[in-house]
């Protein structure tokens, strides 16, 4: 019997809530039939895959060492735990949920350090002062010494962060910290700033794929299926349908929608009884509705999308192209 795909989706809290609302927009209902408690499940309908409820750090290991096919994990967590990532793992989509920057903050005290070179200043006058090197409180230790190291900051030492980091220079266990923050508002809160040029990483949820997985034919199909159905509501949430028809249409109003409203026009241009669809940016929809009742539409209807099906699948592309590099 062939090995199913395995899809590792965060295993509780507002990233689980987040990771199955966003599968089940393109129709793949994550469920468990063995119970609320398991730890194991499938996609409703849909065979072929194994879904693994892991913590998101566990989501993270087990990507790297190739025991999962994909999963559901912050890039954040990404960079820091998997070393060179980009050859052991493929970003495949943001998702659109778990943002945060892993940023370096230090205390507001600090008015003249605004930038990583002012840090870097008082980096070396505090150790010629001190004689000792300025404590840097995180648990992303690898993100930093790269960040730090291209900026040529070097008078400084990680210490372990084992509670809240934003506490550690108010507590007295280091000078400034690298963590994550979606508003800064907690930093904010320890009297802590983020450097203007100190954000590190800009992070959110992805689907991420593992290169070292077993990805055999089945376990390909089963991907190709799976970001076949993303890839489609992707594409249909970008845009609107708008319909209408009337004399006026042309070939030459059509290329002037392309340019002024962004539309495409998927089904080719009007038809012999004048009826068009166009696909359009849902910012654009009300401009462009009334730029074809401006030219004699009597009716312009719009309509959400679902599912936008094309022949090409960009996603598996990606995935695809990735994994015949590798072999």
């Amino acid at each position: 019997m062939t090995a199913p795909l395995i899809l590792a989706v965060p295993s509780k809290g507002r990233l689980q809530q987040n990771a199955e609302a966003f599968f089940a927009r393109s129709d793949l209902e994550l469920v468990k039939p063995r119970g609320a408690r398991d730890y194991r499940g499938t996609i409703l309908g849909f065979d072929g895959v194994e879904v693994a409820y892991l913590s998101a750090a566990e989501i993270t290991a087990q990507l790297g060492q190739g025991a999962v096919h994909l999963g559901v994990t912050g890039e954040d967590l990404v960079r820091e735990m998997i070393p060179q990532s980009d050859q052991r793992v493929v970003l495949i989509t943001g998702l659109g949920f778990g943002f945060a920057n892993v940023v370096v903050a230090v205390p507001q005290a600090w008015i003249d350090v605004r930038s990583m070179a002012d840090l870097d200043d008082v980096a070396t006058a505090f150790r010629l002062k001190h004689e000792r090197k300025m404590r840097l409180a995180t648990k992303y230790a690898n993100l930093t010494r790269g960040f730090f190291a291209e900026h040529g900051v070097v008078d400084y030492r990680i210490v372990e962060s084992t509670g809240a980091t934003e506490g550690a220079p108010a507590a007295g266990t280091a000078e400034l910290i690298v963590d994550i923050t979606t508003t800064g508002a907690t930093l904010a809160a320890n009297g802590l700033k983020v450097i203007d040029d100190g954000v590190i990483l800009r992070s959110q949820a992805n689907l991420v794929a593992a290169r070292a997985a077993s990805w055999d034919s089945a376990q390909r199909e089963a991907a190709r299926l799976l970001l076949d159905r993303i890839a489609a509501q992707k594409r249909a949430s970008a845009f609107c349908e708008v319909r209408t028809r009337f004399a006026g249409l042309s070939d030459a109003l059509l290329a002037t929608a392309r340019e002024r409203f962004g539309v495409a026009s998927p089904f080719g241009g009007p038809t012999s009884s004048g009826m068009l669809t166009l696909h359009c940016p849902p910012e654009h929809v009300h401009a462009l509705a009334n730029f074809l009742r401006e030219r004699g539409a009597e009716a312009v209807s719009v309509a959400a999308l679902d599912y936008v099906y094309t022949r090409d699948n960009p996603l598996y592309g990606r995935l695809a192209a990735e994994l015949d590099r590798r072999g």
